[in-house]
């Protein structure tokens, strides 16, 4: 193999590196730091420049030579090379550059520059030029302007991706501001829920009171079940007021990670609930030896309100039972379960579970507000865990969730 082939096929291994590496590339600089050495090494020359198109001038924004030439400086479209080659969208190529009459003699002869190629990056409307430069007449051969037009074709395309990439970044930082405005906009509705609403309602509660206590004898049957129905239904938005605020509190609020086992705190979870209500009999197993990095206050709250639905939606079963356990999940991760035998529920409804205030069951069977398992949802999201259930009416429920052994990602 004569040495010209084995050099081509250097300069292709290079090329290849160097379209891997523009890849990559997330801004100009690191495009033109790239550039610049790989458009020397793939033809030897002795000098190349990156060259922009700036509001119809030509800036040579970036150089890698044996000794300075343009770096900084800015000229007319029509005064230079690389303005032709952009303007006519085609490649020069000069073994003199003193017997062309494209190139303005006065700023090449402080210069080493004897030969020279310019090839447009973007062909069909270019946005900047890559040159290449030698001390020593140079007559470029048909592989040496392949090889620049390649790389500058590659650098088109990095440069685009840059652009589409800071687009994508200024929208994110958009939205960012967008949502940041909108978290405002929430704690002030938040504001005005647990005072401006609070007030009124506490009100309705105060003087429905009154009324039952001191003009009980004057009410009929019915005047009185009305009375007491609207000191029941201003508790429970009260309460509907409260959840609506929690909710609100742990999708914003800071985790503060530590290492604990979900099975230590499901058993605490348990004996409160069994202190509470010391005539139920619940048979009640834990299954797990797994410990991961969570905030530990909020994941008490997830398991709180699993372990007290379970409690609550088994408790018209005779034998009722509970199950926690956990696995070893897919990448890093640990599955927890929460089973019970009691109420269940159709799986046709189940996309209705996470959402607020939406029930499955009447208040009438089992009492609740309906945000529980939104609150459970979003903190086992903010961990960077999922939850789904499964569950069969009048054979109990399952509630599956997973989270990330060491902590969110």
């Amino acid at each position: 193999m004569d040495q010209s082939r084995i050099l081509h096929i250097e300069a292709m291994k290079l090329l290849v590196d160097v379209v891997q590496a523009l890849s990559l590339a997330r801004d100009l600089e690191t495009i033109m730091s790239i550039v610049r050495v790989a458009a020397r090494q793939l033809t030897g020359a002795d000098g190349a420049t990156f060259v922009l198109r700036d509001n119809g001038q030509c800036f040579y924004a970036e150089e890698n030579a044996i000794s300075p030439l343009w770096k900084g400086m800015r000229f007319p479209m029509s005064a230079c090379i690389s303005g032709w080659v952009m303007l006519n969208k085609q490649t020069a190529c000069i073994e003199d550059i003193y017997a062309d009459d494209r190139i303005p003699a006065d700023a090449y002869k402080p210069t080493f520059v004897k030969s020279l190629v310019m090839v447009p990056i973007r062909t069909d409307a270019p946005i900047g030029a890559i040159g290449n430069y030698w001390a020593n007449p140079h007559k470029a051969t048909p592989a040496e302007v392949e090889l620049l037009q390649a790389l500058a074709n590659t650098t088109s395309v990095a440069m685009e991706n840059v652009q589409v990439y800071m687009e994508l970044e200024n929208r994110v930082i958009t939205r960012t501001k967008e949502l940041e405005e909108a978290n405002k906009e929430l704690e002030a509705y938040s504001y005005t829920i647990s005072h401006d609403l609070r007030a009124p309602l506490r009100a309705i509660n105060g003087f429905s009171n009154l009324l039952i206590n001191e003009a009980n004898e004057q009410l009929d049957k019915d005047s009185l079940f009305y009375l007491q129905r609207i000191v029941s239904e201003s508790k429970r938005m009260s309460g509907q007021i409260d959840d609506l605020l929690q909710l609100s509190m742990y999708g914003r609020a800071e985790l503060k990670l530590t290492s604990i086992s979900l099975g230590y705190l499901a058993n605490e979870i348990v004996a409160n609930l069994r202190s509470r209500a010391p005539g139920r009999t619940v048979e009640f197993w834990v299954y797990d030896d797994e410990q991961i990095k969570c905030d530990a206050g909020l994941i008490t709250t997830v398991l709180e309100n699993l372990l007290s639905n379970a409690w609550k939606y088994s408790a018209k079963k005779d034998k009722a039972l509970i199950e926690f356990s956990s696995r070893a999940g897919a990448d890093e991760t640990v599955e927890y379960c929460v089973r019970d035998n009691g109420a269940g529920f159709d799986m046709q409804y189940a996309d209705k579970l996470f959402a607020p205030f939406q029930r499955l069951h009447s208040n009438k069977d089992f009492e609740g507000t309906g945000i529980g398992l939104a609150t459970v949802q979003r903190i086992i999201n903010k961990h960077g865990g999922t939850i789904r259930a499964e569950g069969v009416p009048g054979i109990g429920a399952t509630f599956h969730f997973t989270l990330p052994r060491n902590g969110p990602r």
